[in-house]
Parts: structure tokens; sequence; C-alpha cells
């Protein structure tokens, strides 16, 4: 029988694995990661733009976003250069209205993690692109992870929990702004009454629909 005292073990805080990776990777300017970064971005460099890693970098994240140690999956690393978008015309002649003789200032409207994700989908034709994440940057590239998946493989068709990519519904996904990285720039990371600008597809659908005049008969 139990007196009246009550025993309680002492709080302690533990934390796994993956939450140490994590915080790592959080405290970016740490002096850990601020050296790691600056060695595998000279290392990623000397590599081809479009390179096949044979485990994620970021094991955390990777996993955090769907990716399985098990076959049918992959992680490519992508290197998109930076800066706007410069408008590919001769010379910079634009033979047009004054309004559309802008050369450098642009910017395009997509983000290069997106960029990165198409670029790799196109490469491999026969993957499916399921998310990808940041893993460095210098002063002319970033460098982005992207999981692939193989909709072929026995292993993914049996798995329930990743078939649905399976679908022929999602060739292609990261070309028509489906991914997570996709769906940020057609201003799909807001909810509520926020998100009224993007009925239609995106902010910019909404928004060419808003000003247009659409005369039904002369169409």
């Amino acid at each position: 029988r139990l007196g009246c005292f009550a025993w309680s073990r002492p709080h302690r805080s533990e934390m796994g694995a993956y939450k140490y990776l994590e915080e790592l990777w959080r405290k970016k300017q740490s002096d850990v990661l601020r050296f790691l970064l600056r060695v595998r971005a000279w290392e990623y460099r000397q590599l081809p733009k479009i390179y096949r890693c044979t485990k994620p970098t970021r094991t955390d994240k990777a996993h955090r976003l769907g990716y399985k140690a098990k076959e049918g999956y992959c992680v490519y690393r992508v290197a998109v250069r930076r800066g706007g978008r410069k408008r590919p015309n001769h010379k910079g002649m634009v033979f047009g209205k004054p309004k559309h003789q802008g050369i450098n200032e642009l910017k395009f409207k997509r983000n290069l993690q997106s960029v990165a994700e198409e670029r790799i989908g196109r490469r491999a034709g026969n993957l499916r692109v399921l998310n990808s994440y940041w893993v460095n940057q210098d002063a002319t590239y970033k460098f982005f992870e992207v999981i692939l998946v193989d909709v072929q493989h026995k292993s993914i068709r049996v798995d329930p929990k990743i078939n649905w990519l399976c679908n022929p519904v999602h060739k292609h996904r990261e070309c028509r702004g489906l991914t997570s990285a996709g769906r940020k720039s057609r201003g799909f990371r807001k909810a509520g009454h926020r998100a009224n600008n993007r009925i239609g597809g995106s902010s910019f659908a909404a928004w060419k629909r808003r000003n247009n005049l659409s005369l039904r008969r002369y169409r």
C-alpha cells in the first residue's frame, strides 16, 4: 500500500537526434554551421549543377517533407543561379512601347526553389517531384535538394502513404505550381480573409480576372 507521499520523477528535458539537427540548422550563423556551409558550398561548385545525392544532407528536414530511406525514393541537389531575370532581348533592344523597354531590373515571378524543382523534373521525366528544401547558398548560386519518387516501383505503388503520387494527375506537378514551393508563389501561404486575393488559381490570376473586361458576345 502506498503512503501519503506521492513520488514523482524529476523533470528532465530530452531531445531526440532529429530535434538536435533541427536546432543546429536553425542557428545558421553559429561557428559550426558557418564553417560547414562554406566548405560544402565549395564542394557543390565543383560538382554538376544537377547531382544525385547518395543520401539527403538534411536528414531531419527530408523526412519531415516525406522522404523515406527505402527503394523508390531518391534525392537530387540542384544549383540555381541567383539574381533577377534579365529580359533576353538582343542588345537590349525592344521594338515596342516604352512601357516594355525595361531590361535589367526585372524579377521572375516564381522563387528559385520552384525553378530547381522544375529543372530536375524535366531532367528526370520518369520520377515525380515530391518536395524540396534549401541546403546552401553563396554569392552566385542557391542549392536545393529535391525529393523524387519512382512511381513505377513496387514498394511505392503498394504503400498507401505515398501511392497517391502514382495517379497520372500528378505528372509534372512542379511545372503547374502544385508543390509547396510552387504554391508559395501563387499566394497560397495565406488563409482566411487574406486569401481572397488568390481565388481563381493564384493571386495573379485573381488580379487578371478582376482587371479584364470580358464581353462575351465579342470574344
